[in-house]
């Protein structure tokens, strides 16, 4: 990995992203990092872990609807955050690339790298939840089958995934590769923007 993104390269993400959701109390305790891509990584990191418990409540049917509907609202507000994260996250990229000269044949990448670590992280959440139905002992053997099956893709999605980051910051740091941040423009959490909220439509 170039000098531009040593701390940044995948394996440190993953294994980063892995502790953590480990953890199942370390969303409660304060950020790590203060500052600088990993202060936004780490960030982006806990909204999605607090996202996925959230979403599984929400599917709940043993509770009455302003339950359900308190889940909702969170679920809004961290994947707001979430996607705050991601910007902070290329922006805090960008700016290492500041000085970097873009080839002639610059090749822009469709997808930011704050974007795929981002996918990183529900991967992570992803691989864990799954590894954790392989352990049932009240499932039946199909059902750890198919489970055993879905993670090992996982696996492959994540490994796959890594090595595209890594491309993606090795050929940005030589000029070869870039991306911008067009901003979410999350119209349905803006007041002035959602016509319910600033009274276009009753």
């Amino acid at each position: 990995m170039t000098s531009l993104f040593p701390d940044v390269a995948s394996k440190a993400v993953v294994a980063f992203h892995d502790r953590r959701v480990s953890d199942g109390e370390w969303t409660a305790r304060p950020a790590v990092y203060t500052d600088g891509a990993w202060q936004w990584i780490e960030a982006n990191h806990r909204y999605n872990t607090r996202l996925w418990d959230e979403e599984d409540k929400a599917r709940r049917k043993d509770v009455d609807d302003a339950a359900i509907a308190a889940n909702k609202r969170a679920i809004d507000g961290f994947n707001q955050q979430r996607n705050d994260a991601i910007e902070r996250i290329d922006e805090a990229l960008l700016a290492r690339l500041s000085q970097v000269k873009l080839a002639a044949d610059a090749l822009q990448n469709s997808e930011t790298a704050g974007a795929m670590i981002d996918r990183l992280s529900i991967l992570s959440l992803k691989i864990f939840h799954m590894h954790a139905q392989t352990e049932r002992t009240d499932a039946l053997a199909d059902h750890i089958a198919k489970c055993e099956e879905r993670l090992e893709r996982l696996q492959l999605q994540r490994e796959d995934l890594a090595r595209g980051l890594d491309t993606l910051l090795a050929r940005a740091a030589a000029g070869a590769s870039y991306w911008r941040v067009y901003r979410q423009f999350k119209m349905y959490n803006d007041p002035n923007l959602n016509p319910y909220l600033y009274g276009g439509r009753r």
